[in-house]
């Protein structure tokens, strides 16, 4: 019997040291974010504890990528029918950049802004998808970027207060 627990314990196991393999790879020696090698698609500054940059933590596509991609099919007003979405979890990211605070205000390359509690991360599993259909979103397309909500997951996402927060082509989150 205890053998057989043992054994449902292995793939938990695995899965947690995935994990935090994952987030090690964002993070050089020392528990600082490793600099991006090509060029960073979004900015994360205010209340944050991992930088990269003066007061900044900067971030590329591929190290965005490295903390692990979840997917979201869901219906939008922007898209006819289901999308799939691919991207990753904005709780992740900010655990990642020890994110101090209860909100954080999204900037689009275009200067919009909205500011969305940091709690909506985790309780709905946004995601800053990167990906539409499996492609890249080029910024003509609403990219590089894209916060996605699950909308398609609870009636109350289906709301003018949640289609504000999806900011795309998004450049910067501030934290605060």
């Amino acid at each position: 019997m205890l053998r057989l627990q043992f054994s449902f314990l292995q793939p938990a196991l695995l899965c947690l040291a995935i994990l935090s393999t994952s987030f090690a790879s964002a993070r050089s020696e020392g528990g600082e974010l490793a600099p991006p090698t090509e060029q960073p698609i979004l900015t994360i500054e205010g209340n944050i504890g991992v930088t990269n940059a003066e007061g900044k933590a900067l971030f590329d596509r591929p190290m965005l990528e490295a903390m692990g991609m979840a997917t979201i099919e869901t219906t939008t007003p922007w898209f006819d029918g289901p999308v799939k979405f691919e991207g990753v979890p904005a709780d992740r990211i900010m655990e990642v950049v020890a994110a101090d605070g209860t909100e954080v205000v999204a900037v689009a390359l275009n200067d919009y802004r909205t500011t969305i509690p940091l709690a909506d991360f985790e309780e709905h599993g946004v995601i800053l998808a990167l990906k539409r259909g499996g492609e890249y979103m080029q910024v003509s397309d609403k990219g590089p970027l894209f916060i996605v909500y699950p909308y398609d997951s609870d009636p109350q996402l289906h709301s003018q207060q949640f289609y504000a927060r999806s900011v795309w082509q998004l450049a910067r989150l501030i934290v605060r």
